[in-house]
């Protein structure tokens, strides 16, 4: 019994030590198995420290560094736009930008915090609104949002400015709101050259023109305040500020005239009004020796302080367009027409072909006979009228422009051929943009030269069925102006960086010679006779040579609602040429849409104020309107000079010069100022106002419509009602400057512009 007890004893000491033995074991695979995915993890822990730190690292350093600092942009001085004479165009200003840091409005402690905090946004909300004339609703939600910072209001004038300062002092709210220099672009003389400059959006970069097309030299490089911020992205206000200053953009130059432009615009605005322009018009005035655009205009124009605005003539159905096509109308408002659109230039276009033969030694200037005009020309079964109906019979090259005759210039170009015109074309830069710096330069289009058969080659030989930019135009034709050689347009002609004040110039380019001297002398020749003796003779100015040509495009098949383009080109003076002028209306009243008749007298007008403006000396010291003794009446005389005289002798000379006077001062008073001034070329019986030191108060009268009357009665009306005249051309009145309603000072001359009527074959 007892042996079996033993037996059964060690059997369970031995089982006990077994289960003791699986017990260690388990428990040691445990702790390997512990040991192991601790060691697993602090493998993983260093590789993914080492990542950060090393991999990660500059990265995650960038990121804590964004979200510790805040940022305020500062912008740049944006560089000024100056004509050529220094007269600034479009400037810059110091405005400032008003932001918040909204948290800075969050009230956190002390008893109603809730209510304070409200109250506080309500307040600052309000007065925001206020003080800038925004829409409250909209501020409130700035002022309350969980950014760190939100622009309240950008481009802001000291007087806005100067009323936060003082809100800000009343309720002593000195932190979170931020006042940051800034500019704003202002234009002096608002519709100037509006076409051309081109303006900003608020970020001061440029949307359109000039603004646009050199933003990268005006724009200049913006600014920075940086500032630290704590982990609830409030301002730490004690921590310096890193100020990063802005660098100002460079001023530039343009070659445009103040004056010139002036002028340009003035007689533009009136020809589009008096002609009924559906479509407006533009005016280039060039320097053909240099390139220099010292005029560009395009009208209807824009006001550049208010771009958004809708122009007069826009706003007459600007409320009856849908969203869509109110943006396309306002896209065409500030189109430079002179260079972003193209036309069918028409006749003018006949100078180029007279060239093209010239050099060719196709024709001479005054062989007789040589063309042949019966009022219409056979292109092989198709009749292509000229404006004449009953023809010009037989011509010379001379006679053919001065008559611009179609017909003639087919058989040119026929003479001439496609080949050899597609080859001056390109000489003369029409298969290309001129490369004037300046934006939406569009390029001409013309048939394939494969696509050119007998009908196409006459259409293109009197200007028609192909388009190219005014600016084409008128550069081709200045090449001729300036004994063949083709200049490149010149707009801008300097770069001043305001930081150091280096100027660069930009000089001119010449792009090639094109034809010679002696083919381009005869060219002019030519052109002097189309304004002497051709359709172009409403484009005489007194005392000066001037070459013209004239030009009426009819719309092309499918395009009849562009209706007419009327036109004029004109050279001045015809040898040693300064100046040249292109003038091109858009579709004008059916009535009367030759260019001879409404284009030419206008150029003519510009022409006779921008020439004495550029001291270009007059052939004639005294100048008579016209040789004939009919108008004998309108000789002008030069007005004496009798400043710094005593009233009585200013008296003696005035009557002896066969001019009246009007004074009140008394006889031994000494002249201080005279109207007109000085030199100013006046008919007999003219009045002159005398002003003295101790009367020198102005009287002004309404300027009386004198349209449609002869010389003389226009002549005797505005002297009875105290005002002097100047007469351009013979016939009878067909515009005034100044128009009629307009205030001036007594004695002011008013220029008249007269008109025969034009034989209807010169176009």
């Amino acid at each position: 019994m007892k042996s079996n007890n033993r037996k059964n004893s060690v059997k369970n000491t031995k089982r006990q030590s077994k289960k003791e033995d699986i017990n260690l074991v388990q428990k040691s695979g445990r702790t390997l198995g512990f040991t192991v995915f601790i060691i697993i993890l602090l493998i993983i822990l260093v590789f993914r420290l080492s990542y950060l730190q090393f991999i990660k690292g500059p990265s995650l350093k960038e990121a804590a560094t964004k979200q510790q600092t805040t940022s305020r942009i500062i912008s740049p001085n944006r560089g000024s736009i100056y004509d050529s004479t220094g007269k600034p165009l479009a400037i810059s200003a110091k405005v400032d930008t008003v932001t918040i840091n909204p948290q800075k409005f969050v009230i956190s402690d002390g008893d109603n915090s809730q209510e304070k905090t409200a109250n506080l946004q309500e307040k600052v909300s309000k007065a925001f609104a206020e003080i800038f004339e925004l829409e409250y609703d909209d501020v409130y939600q700035k002022v309350t949002s969980n950014s760190s910072i939100q622009t309240i209001a950008k481009k802001v004038e000291e007087e806005k400015i100067n009323k936060l300062k003082a809100w800000m002092e009343e309720n002593e709210i000195n932190d979170g709101i931020n006042i940051d220099t800034d500019t704003k672009r202002y234009c002096y003389y608002n519709n100037l050259a509006s076409n051309l400059i081109g303006f900003c959006g608020d970020d001061n970069q440029g949307l359109a023109g000039l603004e646009y097309y050199w933003n990268s030299v005006l724009t200049g490089t913006p600014g920075k305040i940086i500032t630290s911020q704590d982990a609830h992205q409030d301002i730490i206000s004690n921590n310096n500020e890193n100020y990063i200053p802005a660098q100002n953009g460079s001023n530039i130059t343009l070659t445009i005239d103040y004056n010139i432009q002036t002028i340009a615009e003035k007689y533009l605005k009136q020809a589009v009004a008096d002609n009924n322009c559906n479509r407006g018009g533009n005016i280039i005035v060039m320097d053909p020796k240099t390139g220099d655009i010292l005029a560009m205009a395009s009208y209807p124009d824009y006001n550049l302080n208010s771009p958004f605005t809708p122009n007069e003539t826009l706003s007459k159905t600007w409320d009856s367009l849908s969203a869509s096509a109110k943006s396309t109308a306002l896209q065409n408002m500030w189109k430079n027409i002179s260079v972003t659109n193209t036309y069918e230039p028409g006749s003018v276009f006949k100078v180029l072909i007279s060239a093209i033969a010239l050099e060719e030694n196709l024709v001479e200037t005054d062989t007789p006979g040589i063309f042949s005009c019966i009022g219409y020309q056979d292109i092989y079964g198709t009749q292509i009228g000229c404006a004449k109906t009953s023809g010009h019979g037989y011509q010379s090259l001379r006679e053919a422009l001065e008559h611009s005759c179609n017909p003639a210039f087919m058989q040119l170009g026929a003479k001439i051929g496609k080949e050899t015109l597609y080859k001056y074309f390109d000489a003369f830069g029409l298969f290309d943009k001129t490369g004037i710096a300046t934006a939406g330069e569009a390029v001409g289009t013309f048939h394939n030269l494969d696509k050119v058969g007998p009908v196409e080659l006459a259409t293109i030989s009197f200007g028609q069925r192909f388009t190219i930019t005014p600016l084409q135009m008128i550069t081709s034709v200045c090449a001729i102006a300036n004994d063949g050689v083709l200049m490149q347009p010149r707009i801008v002609k300097s770069i001043q960086n305001t930081d150091t004040g280096t100027v660069t110039t930009i000089e001119p380019k010449e792009v090639r010679q094109v034809i010679s001297s002696e083919t381009a002398e005869q060219v002019r020749s030519m052109m002097e006779s189309v304004v002497v003796e051709g359709g172009g003779r409403y484009g005489q100015v007194s005392g000066y040579n001037i070459g013209g040509k004239t030009g009426t495009s009819e719309a092309s098949p499918g395009k009849e609602e562009e209706g007419t383009v009327a036109s004029f080109l004109a050279i001045a003076p015809v040898e040693n040429t300064k100046v040249a002028v292109l003038l091109t209306l858009y579709d004008p009243a059916k009535s009367n849409n030759y260019g001879g008749q409404i284009a030419a007298p206008v150029v003519a007008q510009v022409l006779s104020e921008v020439l004495p403006y550029l001291e270009i000396p007059s052939n004639n010291t005294t100048i008579t309107t016209t040789p004939t003794d009919t108008y004998n009446s309108l000789q002008t005389t030069a007005l004496p000079d009798v400043k710094n005289k005593t009233v009585a002798q200013a008296k003696k000379i005035l009557e002896n010069a066969g001019f009246k006077y009007e004074t009140s001062s008394t006889d031994d008073s000494i002249v201080s100022e005279q109207v007109p001034k000085p030199g100013t070329g006046l008919v007999k019986g003219a009045l002159v106002k005398l002003y003295t030191n101790n009367n020198s108060d102005r009287t002004s009268v309404e300027v009386p419509s004198v349209k449609g009357l002869t010389a003389v009665k226009a002549k005797n009306t505005l002297l009875s009602n105290k005002l002097n005249v100047k007469v351009v051309g013979t016939g009878k009145v067909v515009s005034q400057d100044p128009i009629a309603g307009t205030n001036i000072e007594e004695g002011s001359v008013v220029t008249i512009t007269l008109q025969d009527e034009l034989d209807s074959g010169s176009h």
